[in-house]
Order: C-alpha cells, then structure tokens, then sequence
C-alpha cells in the first residue's frame, strides 16, 4: 500500500495568486472587522473628553501606532480592489487563468501603491 495522502495537503499544494488573494481577502475582513471596532472605541472616546484624545492622538505618533495604522489602510485598501475583482467575476469575466493571475497581482501591488499613495497625502495634510 502507497503511503498517498488522500487529498492535496499544504506539502504538495502549489500556490497560486487567486488562492493567495482569496486567503488574504478573507484575513483582511477579519482585520477590517476588528479596525471598524477599534475605531468606533476611539470616536467613543473622543467623545468623552479632549483628555482621551490626546491619549490617542499620543498612541498614533508612536511608531506602534503609525504602524497600525499604515496596516489598516493597506487591509482596506486589498479588501476594496479585492471586492472589485470579485464583482467584476459576478458579473462572468475574469475565470480564466491568465485573467486571474492579471487581476490578483492587480490587487495585490495596488493595494501596496493605494496603501503609499494615502499615506503621502495624509504626511502632506499635516
């Protein structure tokens, strides 16, 4: 007897950019969740005082906090392109595979450029 696994394990698995894009749409919602929490909290607490809002404002310039905040741009910006890719599939276009691997690395380096482009706009507004 073979010593065969009965179905395609992480292993043998060849990744591919739709799969990478589908994993990470999925884990950028997950993030989007829990950044929409936190930044209802914070509203919450600017609503209770200045006090609270330096604290805040004071996190955000840390480097801890500028990196947070860099991360949820990028996780929002990946989920937006991602959702348009995916509506542009509903619609019936985009199933075939140089298509997709198109459109996945389209996700992936323009949620990297949005995610640049919003923070050079953000450090000019200051």
């Amino acid at each position: 007897m073979e010593n065969k696994p009965l179905s395609p394990h992480i292993q043998i698995y060849k990744w591919h950019i739709s799969s990478l894009v589908s994993i990470s749409h999925r884990i950028t919602g997950i993030i989007n969740i829990l950044a929409i929490t936190l930044i209802c909290f914070w509203f919450a607490l600017i609503l209770l005082g200045e006090s609270n809002y330096e604290i805040i404002k004071l996190f955000l310039q840390t480097f801890v906090g500028k990196f947070i905040l860099i991360g949820i741009t990028w996780s929002f910006s990946f989920q937006m392109l991602s959702e348009i890719r995916h509506l542009i599939m509903d619609l019936g276009y985009g199933f075939d595979l140089q298509t997709s691997k198109i459109t996945g690395l389209l996700v992936i380096f323009g949620s990297l450029i949005l995610t640049i482009l919003i923070y050079l706009i953000g450090r000019g507004l200051n």
